[in-house]
């Protein structure tokens, strides 16, 4: 018996804000941060691998929720996580998002602000 089409699910979108540059952007949930922040057309955004395995792209998540895959220890330590000190191309936001840029893409983007950790590359 045939019931219909499935309805879809509504998408989620959320609202990223960069502190320093004063920057928001929409993001849907199937979006990582660095994706967004590429869409913004800003070509001082370093975009790297895109795998975690680089750093260049290293954000300190200031406020909101994400959810998180396996990022590369040489670069996001175990106290760096446990900060919201992040690679933004290993998370998704799942709230609303304020966020710092750090390391070599804070230095690039102007938030003025760098990482005490290593920021790869």
């Amino acid at each position: 018996m045939r019931t219909g089409p499935r309805k879809r699910e509504a998408m989620a979108y959320f609202t990223v804000v960069i502190e320093g540059t004063g920057e928001t952007y929409r993001s849907p949930e199937q979006r990582t941060v660095l994706e967004g922040m590429a869409a913004l057309g800003r070509k001082e955004i370093p975009v790297g691998c895109r795998g975690g395995g680089c750093g260049v792209c290293k954000i300190e998540v200031l406020a909101g929720s994400y959810r998180k895959r396996v990022m590369s220890r040489a670069h996001v330590s175990e106290d760096d996580e446990a900060a919201h000190r992040v690679l933004a191309c290993r998370v998704w936001p799942t709230s609303d998002l304020r966020l710092k840029v750090l390391g070599k893409m804070g230095k690039k983007v102007g938030a003025g602000d760098t990482a005490p950790a290593s920021d790869g590359c």
